[in-house]
């Protein structure tokens, strides 16, 4: 894939740099359809567990809902492959009208008999969102500027996360007032909408060479990459043991609630401090990565978490928050140097693969950290659990580092095998 014409520019500066990703024609255009679907998508993502609630009154099938989403994601090296063997553009506007498409087929889940069809949309509707993420990852690293794409992800995380500040209001508001298939009917608009806006994406791709081997074996060269990797390996498996941590920490959230005597909706405060955390790190992680360089970023945003995750055992509500916006701030610094690390150590071919076996990695992890979470807190205490994480956590930066520091020592001895730390 050939780049825009931004990318033969000089290295940014930091003060300019979130300036200049906007300016960016593509960068622009990709955000905007992400500000766009993920609007959507978050208002669906609490709508329909309310809307299987409302019509089944079960709890259990109602958290189904979020495990149907989710489920695809263990498939994301295989799905990944797909963005490899064809074209990337096309194939995100056609996946964008499909899933129009395919939401509004919840507008006849109207009774009890009917909720059946949310399982499968939900479903499929995950599976979309593992092949786009793949897709993107790899359409970006070749239509930004390399030297943007940290301030680009750093963009895109506050543009997740303040669409999460926002949109569940917005959907709960619309399903209140006119029911789940308003949200459903909202959603396939943002998604029409965002496939016109990457119609407008000016990208020149190469042409797919094909395939050599099967479906399995492409998988595998993704995988293959990534662990041969040693820089990208420490930083995705160090997301991934970082994000476990945080499920864990997530799941013991209403026991935190509890213990400072608040009613459990006191979460959605502390929910919504930790999201502006996020974006506020999403506009000035552009320029920490230049200044700090990959590993050291994200070791320190894992450290910041480790001490908010820590500090949560403490029952006072201004602790409570600062814990909530310093997580905020630290955790999505190992997921974006990561994610950016992938977009601009892998070689165009493999993107694809190799961005969504990253994914896997990271946010799979943060699936099971909720469920054992769930299980754990009726067992320990809160408390100790959030110190033992908290612990664990700053073990997790300490490695990070020393696996810098180690790949420094190697390159010292032996400069053509090291890494780049």
């Amino acid at each position: 894939m050939t780049t825009s014409a931004s990318a033969s520019a000089p290295h940014p500066d930091s003060a300019w740099a979130v300036v200049r990703v906007l300016r960016d024609r593509n960068a622009g255009l990709y955000l905007a359809g992400m500000v766009v679907s993920g609007f959507g998508t978050s208002a669906l993502w609490l709508a329909s567990g309310v809307w299987v609630k409302d019509l089944t009154g079960s709890n259990g099938l109602a958290a189904l809902c979020l495990l149907a989403m989710w489920a695809p994601t263990l498939a994301g090296p295989l799905l990944g492959t797909l963005a490899d063997r064809v074209r990337r553009k096309p194939l995100l506007v056609v996946t964008n009208v499909l899933l129009a498409v395919l939401l509004l087929t919840l507008l006849g889940a109207d009774s009890p008999g009917r909720v059946w069809l949310i399982y499968p949309v939900l479903f499929l509707y995950g599976a979309a969102g593992v092949v786009q993420d793949a897709a993107e990852s790899a359409l970006v690293a070749g239509a930004v500027d390399r030297s943007l794409l940290g301030d680009f992800n750093g963009l895109r995380m506050t543009a997740n996360e303040g669409m999460k500040l926002v949109a569940p209001l917005a959907g709960a508001g619309l399903y209140a007032a006119y029911g789940g298939p308003s949200v459903a009917l909202l959603d396939a608009v943002t998604f029409v909408l965002a496939a016109g806006l990457c119609t407008l994406l000016r990208v020149r791709e190469d042409r797919v060479v094909p395939a050599t081997a099967g479906w399995w074996a492409r998988t595998a060269e993704g995988t293959r990459f990534l662990w041969a990797h040693a820089r990208l390996r420490r930083l995705v498996l160090a997301a991934g043991a970082t994000m476990l941590c945080a499920g864990l920490s997530g799941a013991l959230l209403y026991a935190v609630v509890d213990g400072l005597g608040h009613a459990p909706a006191y979460a959605g405060v502390l929910y919504a401090v930790q999201g502006a955390g996020s974006v506020v790190l999403g506009l000035v992680s552009g320029p920490a990565l230049r200044l700090l360089g990959g590993r050291r970023f994200a070791a320190a945003g894992i450290a910041l978490t480790a001490c908010a995750v820590a500090a949560r055992a403490i029952p006072a509500d201004p602790v409570a928050l600062a814990c909530s916006a310093a997580s905020g701030v630290g955790l999505p610094c190992v997921l974006i140097a990561a994610m950016t690390a992938v977009q601009r150590e892998t070689p165009g071919a493999l993107l694809g693969r190799t961005a969504a076996t990253a994914n896997t990695l990271m946010f799979t992890p943060n699936v099971v950290g909720l469920a054992a979470g769930a299980a754990l807190v009726e067992l320990v205490g809160y408390r100790l659990v959030l110190i033992v994480l908290g612990a664990a956590l700053l073990v997790i930066s300490g490695a990070l580092l020393q696996s810098r520091a180690s790949a420094s020592r190697t390159s010292d001895r032996s400069p053509s095998d090291a890494n780049p730390a």
